[in-house]
């Protein structure tokens, strides 16, 4: 591991306190960016008291990526570059991950190490990098192919492991050239996740679900789950998008991942809240006692509708939709403190479903139980959209 984490993590904060200074007239990427930078000097540490290879450190470090990318300031990528040089030792061993747990979680830190690989042709990160992938070679599916979320949820598939392990998957195939086969399994993950989750009346899509129905919040016949919770259906409208990247030009699978796009975009759009532009924790209960509007998945949307339309993937409504969400994300839940930092509020903080009845709180799934989760701000879950979204937001529109 690298013998001076902690220095080089110094060196980072001193920078991105000096780049507050000054902040209002910057970007609300930088601003959310620097202030990432600010608070958590060492990256191992983003969303946890030790060091850990987590989905949410990946996703606030891609998002920091793409700053660097559009802003190029190299302490974007010197931050990204000390997370990866903690966690992974010479020979491509990543610190606290375990393949045999097969924990579709784990594997979204890739995305950004692959970002971070073509520019650094590391022979650790290879070698990390294909780790993750062996992971996806052997993980448990379902009986058509669906990548199980995790070995301890057997038989599942949720709308969150889209997102975590589908445009890795993608992505990793183009950068080492995989055959035709790789892209081939990734949109059908998007095909069988729709074909099972999603709900005819209003187009939205279950949280999970359970090919065996064993578990108990899956219904008996058709083994879904019983709420369209938001951030859910954010993970897997985001996944769509970024693996629409990721395909090749012609590969088929761009027509049936984009038609999967609109028709999730118009069901998201009819439960948009009118007033503020956002969504809520569950999506179609905007007018129930206890729900409420939620950060991450009002995030989420408004990025993946900027960026589809501006793609050709939807309409220019949709895009309409995107920036109304962008606009209403700024007055809804974003808070400006006298040092030039952001607070992001009211993001749900976690959610999923079932775990062991005798050992821990079962998660059922219902309104009650996700509008019941803790609420917290600054969780990177809302912040790393939130910098998506930001992002797409600021770029130039077309002469």
């Amino acid at each position: 591991m690298n013998p001076r984490p902690r220095a080089r993590s110094l060196a980072v904060v001193v920078l991105a306190l000096a780049g507050l200074a000054g902040a209002a007239e910057k970007p609300w990427s930088v601003r959310a960016a620097e202030t990432v930078l600010a608070r958590h000097p060492d990256p191992t540490r983003l969303d946890s008291e030790q060091p850990k290879w987590e989905y949410t450190h990946g996703l606030l470090l891609d998002a920091l990526w793409r700053v660097g990318e559009a802003t190029e300031d190299p302490r974007y990528r010197r931050y990204v570059e000390l997370y990866y040089d903690s966690m992974i030792d010479g020979d491509g061993r990543i610190s606290t991950y375990r393949m045999e747990e097969f924990n579709i979680d784990r594997v979204e830190p890739g995305k950004a190490l692959l970002a971070l690989y073509g520019q650094v042709h590391a022979e650790k990160y290879r070698l990390a990098l294909e780790r993750l992938r062996q992971q996806m070679r052997e993980h448990p599916r379902t009986s058509e192919g669906g990548l199980w979320h995790k070995l301890r949820y057997p038989s599942q598939m949720w709308l969150d492991g889209l997102y975590m392990a589908a445009p890795f998957l993608a992505r990793y195939a183009r950068v080492f050239g995989e055959p035709g086969p790789a892209f081939d399994d990734v949109v059908q993950q998007y095909v069988l996740m729709e074909r099972h989750a999603r709900d005819e009346k209003t187009g939205l899509l279950y949280h999970g679900w359970d090919e065996s129905r064993k578990q108990r919040w899956a219904d008996p016949r058709t083994g879904r789950s019983p709420a369209f919770w938001g951030r859910a259906v954010g993970w897997y409208a985001m996944g769509l998008v970024e693996t629409l990247d990721e395909l090749p030009a012609g590969h088929p699978g761009r027509a049936t991942l984009a038609a999967i796009l609109k028709r999730l975009a118009n069901a998201v759009v009819r439960v948009q809240d009118p007033k503020s532009g956002a969504w809520y924790q569950v999506l179609d209960q905007g007018g129930r006692e206890g729900n409420y509007l939620e950060a991450s998945v009002s995030a989420m949307l408004s990025f993946v509708l900027m960026k589809g339309a501006r793609l050709g993937h939807l309409e220019a409504r949709h895009g309409q939709a995107g920036r109304r969400a962008y606009d209403g994300f700024l007055k809804e839940f974003v808070v400006v403190g006298q040092d030039g930092r952001l607070t992001i509020q009211r993001a749900c903080q976690v959610a999923g479903l079932g775990g062991d009845p005798e050992k821990e709180r079962y998660r059922d799934g219902s309104f009650e139980y996700y509008v019941g989760e803790k609420v917290r701000a600054d969780d990177p879950k809302a912040v790393g959209p939130f910098i998506f979204a930001s992002l797409e937001r600021e770029r130039p529109a077309k002469p």
